[in-house]
Formats: structure tokens, C-alpha cells, sequence
């Protein structure tokens, strides 16, 4: 990234004998631009992390689920040996050469001795069931911390992803900025409610109908809707609406189709932009797209050629 969080978050200066002269509209408009790219790159993160947490709470459960299983076998394992050996006592045990002395009837004495010896190999079988299952538990115990500790690091990741965000949410939309790009006017026109006829009648067709519906809804980084968007929410929001799933990460969704060429694109497709894939809109035709720009905008139909053009994938047809 160009510009750093840290350096975005200090204070700009507005002129005294001793500063720099103060910055022109131009500038912190381009300010604000570089800005609102920070804050997109951010949110995908962001959005991949939470889809990394998903994956990993799953991992976390199944561990613990299988620790309690090995626990219950390690359990069942040691009462099994506990009373073969409370039953090779009451057989004679230790005291066979005793019994052997006092016995009038030494075939019934070989038939209690043949029963013990068995009795002490299933013991000895037991016995070794029990350290394997010790030690499956150990490892079963040992896998769920580590899955534990891997959710923790996510998490704590993304509050630190949190707070730099909302940061720059709060700078962007700080009075100084908001006056300048009102003098300095923002690029483009006021987003207004355009319905365009959409060819094509299976399920990627269907999707570009539905996000055209939630045009001039607000964008919010993380937002899936109803109410509000950010780029890959909308794009998640529109083929779950068509029976598609995919990740709100505009890292999954490059993966979650076919990539085909410029030429090629119709609409449904998804047109990723910039070369880490941080913003993604679905295309219409015609050179035009539907999507989530950024903070402060709304969801709206723009060109495809105002930002430069990653790629395109197909989800379906």
C-alpha cells in the first residue's frame, strides 16, 4: 500500500507563521481518493479474516468434539482394565502357587490357571488400549488448543483491522474533508436510480437483475445488506438471492468461478479491479457495471473503465 494508515491519520495543517502553506482542494481531494482505496483494501482483508474465523471456529468445534471423544474412550478404556484386574484377583491373581499347594483337585486348579493367563494377556492388551488412548487424547487436547489459539489470533486481527478502518471512516468523513469535495466536487455524477434491461434469463442474468434493485443503498464497509453494502457483500448478497453461495471476500470470489476474457464478459459476471483485487462490481453490459463504490457513496451503476480492470469470472450462466 502507498500510503499508510499512520500517515493517513495525521493531522493536516492549517497554516500558521511556521507550516507548510495549506494543502488546495485539489490535494486533499486526491487525499480523500487515496483515502477511501485504503479503507476498500482494508475492508477486503478484513472480509477474508472473518472468512478465515468461519473456517477456523468450524476446525475449533470439530476438535473439541473429537477430544471429548477420545477422553470418553480413554475412560472406557480404563474401567474395562480396572476390572479385569479386580477379576484376575478374585480368580487368584498373585497366590497361584498357594492354591496350586492347597488344592485337592489339581485339574479344576489348571482350569482357573488357564482362565487367569488369559485374563492377564486381555489385561496386558487393555493395558496398552489404555496408553494409546491417553495418548490420542493428549493429541486430540493438543489439537483443540491450537485451534482455539488460531480463532484468537483472528479475532484479535480483526479488531486491529476494526479500528483502523473505522479511523479512516471517521477522517474521511471529517468536516475539513467533507467541505473540500464539496467545493472541490467529487468525480463523476450524482447517483441516480437507472433500470437498464439485463439479457439473458439463467441464474447470472437473475443476479445483475436483483443488485440493480438495491441501487442507491448506502455503502458500509463489511455490510451484506438488506440496508447496506460494501463491493463483495453486494456481490454475495445478489447470488444468494439466485441460490449461489459465495465468501464475502473479493479474494474467494476471483476463485469461485471460471476467469474468462473482456471480451467474453456478460452479465452476472463478476469485473475485478486493481491488481490486489480489492473491489469487485457485477457487470451489466455494455461497458457497465453495478456495485459498491466506497464510503460516503452509495450502490450505483458506473463504467468499468474508470478504474483499472483486474479480470473478470464467470459464477454461472
Amino acid at each position: 500500500m502507498s500510503l499508510t494508515v499512520a500517515a493517513l491519520l495525521i493531522a493536516i495543517p492549517v497554516g500558521s507563521a511556521s507550516a507548510d502553506p495549506e494543502p488546495s482542494l485539489q490535494d486533499l481531494a486526491k487525499q480523500v481518493e487515496k483515502m477511501h482505496t485504503e479503507i476498500e483494501t482494508l475492508t477486503e482483508e478484513y472480509n477474508g479474516q472473518r472468512e478465515k474465523l468461519k473456517t477456523a471456529k468450524k476446525a475449533a468445534d470439530a476438535a473439541q468434539r473429537t477430544l471429548a471423544t477420545s477422553e470418553a474412550d480413554l475412560e472406557a478404556k480404563r474401567t474395562e482394565v480396572a476390572l479385569l484386574a479386580q477379576n484376575a484377583y478374585m480368580t487368584g491373581g498373585m497366590n497361584r502357587m498357594l492354591a496350586f499347594a492347597t488344592s485337592g483337585d489339581p485339574d479344576s486348579f489348571l482350569d482357573r490357571a488357564a482362565t487367569m493367563d488369559v485374563l492377564e494377556q486381555q489385561q496386558g492388551a487393555e493395558v496398552n488400549q489404555v496408553t494409546q488412548a491417553r495418548e490420542a487424547a493428549e493429541r486430540a487436547r493438543a489439537g483443540a488448543q491450537a485451534r482455539i489459539d488460531e480463532v484468537q489470533e483472528i479475532v484479535s486481527e480483526l479488531d486491529t483491522k476494526r479500528g483502523k478502518i473505522t479511523k479512516l471512516v471517521t477522517r474521511v468523513e471529517s468536516n475539513l474533508f467533507r467541505r473540500a469535495l464539496g467545493e472541490a466536487g467529487r468525480p463523476g455524477t450524482r447517483a441516480q436510480r437507472v433500470n437498464l434491461p439485463i439479457v439473458g434469463s439463467g441464474k447470472a442474468a437473475q443476479a445483475a437483475r436483483w443488485a440493480l434493485t438495491q441501487q442507491l443503498k448506502p455503502y458500509v464497509w463489511g455490510a451484506e445488506g438488506p440496508n447496506s453494502y460494501d463491493c463483495s457483500g453486494l456481490v454475495m448478497a445478489a447470488y444468494q438471492r439466485v441460490g449461489i453461495s459465495l465468501p464475502h471476500y473479493t479474494g474467494s470470489q476471483w476463485t469461485a468461478g471460471r476467469h474468462i476474457s473482456r471480451e467474453e464478459m456478460r452479465p452476472g459476471d463478476l469485473v475485478f479491479f486493481y491488481s490486489d483485487l480489492h473491489h469487485v462490481g457485477i457487470y451489466l453490459g455494455g461497458g457497465m457495471m453495478v456495485h459498491a463504490p466506497q464510503t460516503g457513496d452509495v450502490v450505483r451503476i458506473a463504467s468499468i473503465a474508470n478504474r483499472p480492470f483486474a479480470g473478470a469470472v464467470r459464477i454461472a450462466d
